[in-house]
C-alpha cells in the first residue's frame, strides 16, 4: 500500500500506526491526519531518533 493508499484510509491505518509506534497519542495520530512528513517528525520527536531514522521506519512499515 503507497502512502497516497494510506493517507485515504488514515482512519483504518491509525491503529496499526498506533501498534507500530505506541508513543504516539491519539491526539497526535489526529493531527497527522495522514500526512507522511508530520508522522515522520512526531515519531523523531516521541523516539529521540535522527530524521533519517525516522523515515526509514515509515518506509519501512507496511500496513497490516
Amino acid at each position: 500500500m503507497n502512502w497516497d493508499q494510506i493517507k485515504g484510509n488514515w482512519r483504518q491505518v491509525k491503529g496499526s500506526i498506533k501498534a507500530e509506534w505506541g508513543r504516539l497519542t491519539d491526539d497526535e495520530l489526529d493531527e497527522i491526519d495522514g500526512e507522511r512528513e508530520k508522522l515522520i517528525g512526531k515519531i523523531q520527536e516521541r523516539y529521540g531518533i535522527a530524521r533519517e531514522e525516522a523515515e526509514r521506519q515509515v518506509n519501512d512499515f507496511k500496513y497490516q
